[in-house]
């Protein structure tokens, strides 16, 4: 049996929430949901703060500009989560708090 390995980035086409999920539709047509759980300052974010994102490399990621907030499709796809320290999330929280 062969087992053919697509060697492309995949992109992000549009992106929807959950009360506690991002859901990222590529350019393949799959989508992916992963929980807001992931990812603090998105979770922490308002419905308003998480409406207002941009696609970044064409697709290749999404950046939350009011959030500061940066996620890769490859991340997503390779089930790996925020990498920030809670010490981080907790400073942010207090700017924000602000």
């Amino acid at each position: 049996m062969n087992i053919s390995i697509l060697d492309r980035e995949h992109l992000a086409t549009g992106i929807s929430f959950s009360d506690d999920a991002l859901l990222v539709r590529l350019d393949d047509g799959r989508s992916i949901t992963v929980p807001l759980a992931w990812y603090p300052r998105l979770l922490a974010g308002t419905k308003d703060e998480r409406a207002q994102y941009e696609f970044i490399g064409g697709g290749e990621g999404i950046h939350w500009p009011r959030l500061d907030e940066d996620i890769l499709v490859n991340s997503l796809l390779s089930g790996i989560s925020s990498r920030e320290s809670q010490a981080s999330i907790q400073k942010w929280l207090q700017q924000k708090m602000r």
